[in-house]
């Protein structure tokens, strides 16, 4: 059997799916490396809603999807940009989102961390307002019983006069965490409002505000979360880093590389892509605990055409092929989004996405998503 996809120019393939699906079995956690996976979201399909409405989420296949991803031994990294922050679900559903998560991962014994930032603030902000927002969060987070990422502010860089004012607001947030955050740099390629965060478009110079506020202050930072999609200031990064501070890469690009590290030390992972990849990504890095790196590099350096694919500009939207695997894949019922960001990539663009990810045996019943794809292709008028 042959299914007919189609191509940007607008001719179609026949592509032959596979038949069997990698063998991936639940296990625990890796040692050698702390990886998260950043989770998205499941919508309700059947709310009555439009773009701009607050989000309708299916609560029981969002936690479904969350322990799957404990279940193969990986921490979950809740409300973040994949979970649609700012991209469809606001913050009223992402402190229910955080409250749920991390009450279902007391229960199942899973490892969480949750994002925490400024999107409840809907206007520009002065500095005293954007301080107030942080805090909000960070007590939801801290009352929920999980650790916080402290995000990137769209607001915060939107009114921040200089350098200053970063090492300021950061400085009064770390004094005030009851515990470690993770600091989370995200480029201007996953939003384009955080062009110039940490008070220039100059990166070296932002870099060194960025290692300024952990030097003041790292018995309360646990780690930094970096996405900026340049292994090498990754690496140039983690070096500067004062002794216990965890380097997380969000490359997902360069991130077989950067987890397998060199001979001066290597990078924990928070990425959006080990969404998808959750199963095989685990079994990569439990085989780098064993000391393989060739079989580590061998398990998941494959991978990265899809992620490539997956988060090719505009970037921000790699959200909707995220949920177009978890849909194929089985972890839901239905392909749609909160804020109808189903519609953000094309359809030959889904189709390859779909192409990757079976090639690599990522679907456990490749006969489900060969069904499921098919659907979509024939609502778009694609003839098989």
């Amino acid at each position: 059997m042959t299914v007919r996809l189609p191509s940007p120019d607008g001719s179609t393939r026949a592509y032959a799916p596979r038949t069997t699906p990698l063998a991936l079995l639940p296990a625990g956690p890796p040692a050698s490396r702390t990886v998260f996976s950043a989770a998205h979201v499941v919508a309700d399909p059947y709310a009555d809603t439009t773009p701009d409405a607050p989000a309708a989420v299916d609560w029981d296949a969002t936690l479904a999807f969350r322990r799957h991803l404990w279940s193969h031994g990986l921490g979950v990294a809740e409300a973040m940009d994949t979970a649609q922050r700012g991209m469809g679900l606001d913050w009223a559903g992402a402190a229910e989102l955080i409250r749920r998560s991390s009450a279902e991962a007391r229960a199942v014994g899973g490892s969480v961390v949750c994002g925490v930032g400024t999107d409840q603030l809907t206007g520009p902000a002065g500095l005293p307002e954007i301080r107030a927002a942080y805090e909000e969060q960070l007590a939801v987070v801290e009352e929920a019983g999980a650790r916080a990422v402290l995000m990137a502010s769209r607001a915060l860089a939107a009114a921040a006069r200089g350098p200053e004012d970063y090492l300021d607001l950061y400085g009064h947030l770390l004094r005030q965490a009851s515990e470690p955050v993770v600091l989370h740099w995200l480029g201007p390629m996953f939003d384009p409002a955080l062009d110039g965060y940490w008070g220039s478009a100059d990166l070296d110079t932002a870099t060194g505000t960025f290692l300024d506020v952990i030097a003041a202050h790292p018995d309360k930072v646990d780690g930094i979360k970096v996405s900026l999609l340049d292994a090498r200031r990754e690496v140039e990064l983690r070096r500067r880093l004062p002794e216990g501070v965890r380097c997380y890469t969000g490359d997902d690009f360069h991130y077989p590389e950067l987890i397998a590290g060199d001979e001066q030390g290597f990078s924990h992972a928070l990425l959006g892509i080990f969404d998808p990849l959750g199963p095989l990504a685990a079994e990569a890095v439990r085989i780098l605990d064993t000391g393989d790196v060739e079989g580590f590099r061998r398990t998941l350096d494959p991978t990265v055409a899809l992620s490539r694919h997956l988060f090719r500009p505009p970037t921000r939207f790699y959200k909707t092929g995220v949920v177009l695997l978890a849909w194929l894949a089985g972890h839901q019922d239905h392909f749609t989004m909160v804020g109808g960001l189903q519609s953000a990539r094309s359809l030959p663009h889904l189709a390859r996405a779909y192409e990757l990810a079976d090639g690599l045996g990522l679907f456990p019943d490749p006969a489900l998503a060969e069904s499921r794809m098919r659907a979509l292709l024939t609502v778009h008028g694609v003839t098989q």
